[in-house]
C-alpha cells in the first residue's frame, strides 16, 4: 500500500512540474503570447483602415469616348442653374473669367469630402487670377443627405467661397461626360475643353500629393501652352442616375 500512495504521489509531483514548466513566467512573457495569439488569430470585424471605405474602384473605368461627353478642344455649353444662395449662375455671369473650372462634386460621397479643402484652396488662389471654381452637384434630389437644403448647409458649414450649383433633372452632367464626384473640366475664355480629370494624384492624403494636374493645366493656359496631360481619369464616387 505505501509503495502504490508514493508512486501516485511521484506522478502528481511530476505532473505538476511540467505543467509549471509550459506556463510563461511573469507578465511580459503573458503579453507576449497573447500578441502571438493575435497576430496568428487577428479578431475578426476589425478595420484599421484609413480614408475612403472599400467598394469597387474609384477611378473611373471608361474611357471618353465611352463616356459619349466633351472631348478636349469642344466647347462646352453654356448653362443656367440655381446656387445655394438663390441666384441663377451660367458661366456668362462670371465677369472677366479667363477659364472655368467646372467640377462635379456633391455633399456625401467620401472622396468629394476629401477634396472639397483642395477645392476652396484653388479657388482662393485663381478666381483673382480669372479661374473660379464652379461646383455642380449632380446627384440632387428632392429630400434626403444630397437635397438642395442639405447643398446649402454643407455650403455654410464649410464656407464655400464659390458657386455650388443644383444640376436640377441631371441635365449637365450628361453633356460633360462627367461620370465621378469629383470630375473636373477645365475651360478656357471661350468655353474650350482644356483638361479632363482628376484634381491631383493623391486623392487620400493632401500632404503627400506629387502631381497637381489641374493646377498644372491652368497654369499651362496661363502661359499659352495646352496642358499636358490634358485627360487622367477622375477619381471618385460614381455619379447616380436619378430613376425614372
Amino acid at each position: 500500500m505505501k509503495k502504490i500512495n508514493f508512486l501516485i504521489a511521484f506522478m502528481f509531483i511530476t505532473a505538476s512540474i511540467i505543467s509549471c514548466n509550459n506556463k510563461p513566467e511573469n507578465k511580459q512573457d503573458v503579453a507576449s503570447t497573447e500578441q502571438q495569439n493575435l497576430n496568428e488569430h487577428p479578431p475578426k470585424g476589425k478595420d484599421d483602415r484609413k480614408g475612403p471605405p472599400k467598394g469597387g474602384s474609384p477611378e473611373q473605368t471608361k474611357t471618353l469616348e465611352e463616356i459619349d461627353g466633351y472631348n478636349i478642344g469642344e466647347v462646352a455649353t453654356d448653362f443656367n442653374l440655381k446656387n445655394v444662395d438663390g441666384s441663377m449662375v451660367s458661366l456668362a455671369s462670371i465677369n472677366d473669367a479667363k477659364g472655368y473650372i467646372v467640377t462635379f462634386t456633391c455633399n456625401e460621397c467620401p472622396f468629394a469630402k476629401l477634396y472639397e479643402d483642395r477645392l476652396i484652396e484653388l479657388h482662393n488662389t485663381y478666381a483673382s487670377k480669372g479661374y473660379p471654381v464652379i461646383a455642380i452637384n449632380p446627384n440632387s434630389q428632392v429630400g434626403g443627405k444630397e437635397s438642395y437644403e442639405s447643398m446649402q448647409q454643407r455650403a455654410k458649414d464649410k464656407n464655400f467661397p464659390f458657386a455650388y450649383l443644383v444640376d436640377e433633372g441631371q441635365k449637365i452632367y450628361p453633356q460633360y461626360g462627367a461620370v465621378r464626384t469629383p470630375h473636373v473640366f477645365l475651360l478656357d475664355k471661350e468655353r474650350k475643353v482644356q483638361y479632363i480629370g482628376t484634381i491631383d494624384d493623391n486623392a487620400r492624403s493632401p500632404e503627400n500629393v506629387k502631381v497637381k494636374y489641374l493646377e498644372n493645366a491652368i497654369k499651362a493656359l496661363e502661359n499659352g501652352e495646352q496642358p499636358n496631360p490634358n485627360i487622367t481619369k477622375a477619381i471618385g464616387c460614381p455619379i447616380k442616375p436619378h430613376k425614372a
